[in-house]
């Protein structure tokens, strides 16, 4: 079955699921805090284990209590790979907290927002800043994860992975996934999640 028929098998939920996400800027700052912990754990990480974290963390309140790092520890260990850094990146993205409201804020466009995100958010690089953005609404923005990747290379988007993800080599795949999507006629915001279900079963995040 082609990627183009998988996305049609599936359309309703994808399209339902990104409308999920549509709502979450307006459902306060509490929302958005957890879904950028959400994506600050997932690198290099399953992704289904990495919400069972974030549920830990809301368990204990981490949006208004001051946890300790050796707390938020206990919370990632068995969640999460490199625990102990990105207890740290969550303890630093919560002090920088205030600051990424206003940007949002501040910023429509999901471009320029990611650049900010990148350029001011410890642990956020291109594709944590992409997938954070998606799941809040934002559009157009690839995230270039291993299975997205595998993926373009088995359509023959990418004759192989490449070996580092620089900042460069991520905004030129970007764009070859932006030639891919309207090819095909799938949008690109619709195809992670196609990529994710084809290889799982079920439309997750």
């Amino acid at each position: 079955m082609s990627v183009r028929e998988e996305y049609l098998k599936r359309k309703k939920i994808i399209e339902q699921r990104l409308h999920e996400f549509s709502r979450v800027r307006y459902e306060g700052e509490e929302r958005l805090f957890y879904e950028l912990c959400f994506c600050l754990l997932t690198p290099q990480s399953n992704g289904k284990r990495c919400w069972d974290a974030v549920r830990l963390l809301m368990n204990h309140d981490f949006f208004h209590r001051r946890l300790s790092a050796r707390a938020l520890e206990r919370c990632l260990r068995q969640k999460t790979r490199f625990y102990i850094t990105k207890a740290r990146y969550l303890l630093t993205m919560k002090r920088e907290f205030p600051a990424i409201v206003h940007a949002l804020a501040e910023h429509t466009d999901g471009a320029s927002l990611r650049s900010w995100l990148v350029n001011h958010v410890k642990g956020v690089g291109l594709k944590e800043a992409s997938h954070f953005l998606r799941n809040i609404g934002f559009r157009n923005l690839a995230i270039l994860d291993r299975h997205v990747l595998n993926h373009l290379v088995r359509e023959g988007v990418l004759s192989r992975l490449p070996p580092t993800l620089t900042s460069r080599t991520y905004l030129s795949i970007e764009e070859r996934f932006h030639e891919y999507s309207r090819t095909i006629g799938v949008p690109l915001d619709c195809l992670d999640l196609v990529f994710w279900s084809m290889e799982t079963g079920e439309v997750f995040k």
